[in-house]
């Protein structure tokens, strides 16, 4: 019976293999491969730069594998077959050359630092899990979390989604997650791990699969219902692969490859890198405004610290007067901050609050961002009639970039500021005369003329577009609502909006219809 069992299972997967490429190229697999990978290996390189985890490599890990000696473990699809069957999971765990793809990524190409990611985990996952079980989701689903941000706190995608569950600006004030100028609770990992199981049980009651959940959550539940009726119904993800977005296609057998490696990792000779300094924490609720440097300065915790542990906080500040938030602490210096608080909100106080404790001068609060290793620094000088999209399809990088390397909130930008700007190593010589070109000469350098990069009128014939007036209290979500197979991402990336706070009544917004 089992031979029977097994042999059905290489067949389907045979099968699965067959199907995924049918109606597509290897080309188009490569380019999805590294479409999720690009995202994972940014988050992953930001995430070992955290305080606890440099503190944790203090050791040669690839020396005690040597991988010229032993060589990097490979296995044949049969055993990744059994070993993905045997992994306890209601959520179907498919084999086949794209997942093998990945795991090839995690086990193989990232190996080393895929084990500070394992060390990680550790301290996080038992937290999801206890939070999942409560919603009543599976458990297996917090290996998205690698999938999202390569559990990295503070990732920021292309788009502006933030956070280890990586939520956009609207949904995330769907799920009750607070973000204001000091405050953004995408970059807390316990209440976005909540926003997340909820948003996941809500995308079951619409899908009844999990791993359209899996997808949906990427791609938006719109896109999915899309897929699933181009195909005539099917709601298979593999059925439905080809119909959807890009990236999607990778993400869920990116999810499968991230599963197997934290359950096999052994088998593979990856080491975790857990961190010699402990990483147990507590919690304390602050009820008046408190500065990290404060904290930092009067009982001896690095400030870099402070901020990992307490990532939602932008600006160093714990808003707490009239309000309640937690600050995050090492176990072993909770006693301490007890005893000493009244000591602490005194410190430096007039440095950082007025006398009636209001925040000072918030916008001069300590923050440096790090600028990206392997990069070449360019400067760009900002001129009249710049945008940030446009000085981002100039240099061909993110606008969350930018604005990250620059500490820049929003698309607020003044003539004659200096941006940094970090070009792939090797390339500063193909980007350093934009700064001195015309704006006609850098949009023709993308291919670009004037008239067609200048904004849309709404009286415009291009059939390709309809127009939208929005209203007082519109929301992103609102609006993608009333189109079909339309979502917020599409509205923001088309019309160059940052977050849903920029909408304002009477303002015009493009929207790209879809068949």
């Amino acid at each position: 019976m089992y031979k029977i069992l097994f042999l059905s299972i290489i067949i389907f997967t045979q099968f699965t293999i067959s199907n995924a490429y049918s109606n597509g190229t290897a080309k188009d697999t490569l380019s999805i491969n590294a479409n999720v990978s690009a995202d994972f290996e940014t988050n992953l390189d930001s995430l070992i730069q955290l305080w606890y985890v440099k503190n944790s490599i203090k050791t040669d890990y690839n020396s005690l594998y040597n991988d010229s000696i032993l060589g990097i473990p490979e296995f044949a699809d049969s055993i990744y077959i059994e070993r993905l069957q045997n992994i306890p999971s209601i959520i179907d765990l498919s084999y086949n050359k794209i997942v093998r793809n990945y795991i090839h990524v995690y086990t193989k190409q990232r190996r080393e630092n895929v084990g500070a990611m394992i060390g990680v985990s550790d301290y996080y996952f038992p937290k999801f899990e206890e939070i999942f079980e409560s919603y009543g989701i599976p458990t297996e689903l917090i290996y998205m979390a690698v999938i999202e941000s390569a559990l990295n706190p503070r990732a920021v995608s292309r788009v502006g989604a933030t956070g280890m569950w990586q939520f956009m600006y609207g949904t995330a004030r769907m799920y009750d997650l607070t973000i204001n100028s000091y405050v953004d609770e995408r970059r807390d990992p316990i209440k976005s791990a909540h926003a997340a199981a909820l948003f996941m049980k809500d995308l079951y009651s619409m899908f009844n699969d999990w791993t359209l959940v899996i997808a949906a959550y990427n791609c938006g539940p719109g896109n999915v219902n899309k897929a699933i009726r181009r195909s005539g119904g099917k709601r298979d993800f593999w059925e439905i692969y080809y119909r959807l977005p890009r990236e999607t296609r990778g993400y869920v057998p990116a999810y499968i490859a991230a599963t197997y490696t934290f359950n096999y990792y052994k088998e593979h000779g990856i080491i975790p890198k857990f961190p010699e300094i402990s990483i147990a924490t507590d919690t304390v609720i602050i009820v008046d405004n408190l500065h990290l440097k404060q904290v930092s300065e009067v009982l001896n915790i690095p400030l870099k610290a402070l901020r990992d542990l307490n990532p939602q906080y932008k600006l160093d500040i714990i808003p707490g007067k009239g309000s309640q938030y937690p600050i995050t602490l090492p176990i072993n210096f909770t006693g301490e901050f007890i005893d000493l608080q009244d000591s602490i909100f005194a410190y430096k106080a007039s440095a950082f609050f007025n006398s009636d404790n209001t925040i000072k001068n918030p916008q001069k609060s300590y923050y440096v961002p790090q600028a990206p290793t392997n990069r070449d620094k360019l400067i760009y000088t900002v001129k009249s009639g710049d945008n940030l999209g446009y000085i981002s399809e100039w240099y061909h990088v993110r606008i969350s970039d930018i604005r990250y390397w620059n500490n820049v909130r929003g698309n607020t930008i003044r003539v004659g500021q200096k941006l940094n700007i970090y070009a792939p190593k090797g390339s500063a010589g193909k980007y350093a005369s934009i700064n001195k070109l015309s704006f006609e000469e850098k949009q023709r350098r993308i291919g670009k003329t004037v008239a067609q990069s200048m904004e849309v009128k709404p009286e415009s014939t291009n059939n390709n577009y309809e127009y939208y007036k929005v209203r007082s209290g519109d929301t992103l979500w609102d609006i993608a609502k009333k189109y079909s197979g339309v979502n917020e991402t599409d509205i923001m990336e088309l019309n160059n909006i940052s977050s849903g706070r920029s909408l304002k009544a009477g303002q015009i917004i493009k929207i790209k219809t879809k068949g």
